[in-house]
């Protein structure tokens, strides 16, 4: 299947009750927020993550939608497999000398794996296959209020050792946002597309990974999180017919209600001014 040929741009709005959407290992896992404006942040590399696990999931190992990035995979041990195909033998660090090689190695990697098709990767390691800079690429999900972050604590009647069977309880905390709708960005490029091989059939996959990738991510630390809003800007041509932020702000999220603290999804209004979308682009409400 040949590669996508229009640019586009999205927005997704997916919100947290009472979960940790994104916890910060050097903040005591606190959730990921601007100190200057309280905003809360979700990691690109989060939401990238969510996609894959997805896929991996949606797929199950169908040949052209393995996932390169896994908990517990061996990278040099993947990257194996390229040169096997070719029955070219690896030399660390560097790829093949010839060129058609190289490529020959580094295809074979985008072909077989939907993430390095879609987000690219830098496979530069000791069985080198290239560096690849993929089509779709996503800013960081920041809330569209500033967030409140509540610390609980729990406790845990089970004990670790049997020197602490008299104790009563072990004590512990988590922290957690009550609500928070977040706003995430995202791009996708035709001219990387085609360097990749990243077809329509990919890009339905990727409307279909962040329509439901909460779905089977469910944990006690992330609480309930949903994904509630999938806007697309699809550009009638490869390099695009306007300026991404332009379409960006013709998207609006507001508040029904100033009063009191917003806690559920039906505490905002999304209102989208379609006058402001320009031509050649034609937008598509997914969600």
């Amino acid at each position: 299947m040949a590669a996508i040929t229009n640019r586009y741009e999205f927005i997704l709005l997916f919100d947290v009750e009472n979960g940790n959407p994104n916890g910060d290992p050097d903040a005591g896992n606190l959730p990921r927020f601007d100190p200057e404006t309280g905003f809360g942040l979700v990691t690109d590399v989060c939401l990238k993550r969510k996609i894959r696990n997805h896929v991996s999931i949606l797929m199950d190992g169908k040949p052209g939608y393995n996932i390169y990035i896994q908990e517990k995979t061996v990278l040099n041990e993947t990257n194996k497999l390229a040169y096997k195909e070719y029955n070219l033998e690896p030399e660390k660090k560097k790829l093949p000398k010839k060129e058609e090689d190289a490529k020959k190695v580094t295809g074979w990697m985008c072909s077989n794996f939907f993430d390095v098709r879609a987000f690219g990767a830098v496979m530069t390691t000791e069985i080198n296959c290239g560096q690849v800079r993929g089509p779709v690429q996503l800013a960081f999900a920041k809330s569209v209020e500033p967030i409140f972050a509540q610390e609980i604590s729990i406790t845990r009647m089970a004990v670790t050792n049997v020197k602490d069977l008299e104790k009563e309880r072990t004590m512990g905390r988590k922290h957690i946002v009550p609500y928070g709708l977040y706003m995430a960005k995202g791009f996708i490029s035709a001219p990387l597309a085609v360097k990749t091989g990243f077809n329509d059939e990919d890009l339905q996959l990727l409307w279909n990974a962040l329509s439901n990738m909460f779905e089977h991510d469910r944990s006690a630390a992330r609480g309930f999180m949903s994904s509630r809003k999938l806007i697309v800007f699809k550009h009638d041509s490869e390099l695009g017919n306007a300026p991404a932020h332009k379409l960006f702000d013709a998207i609006k999220v507001e508040r029904k209600n100033n009063t009191r603290p917003a806690r559920k999804f039906d505490d905002y209004s999304v209102v989208i001014n379609k006058d402001e979308i320009p031509k050649g682009v034609t937008l598509q409400e997914l969600m």
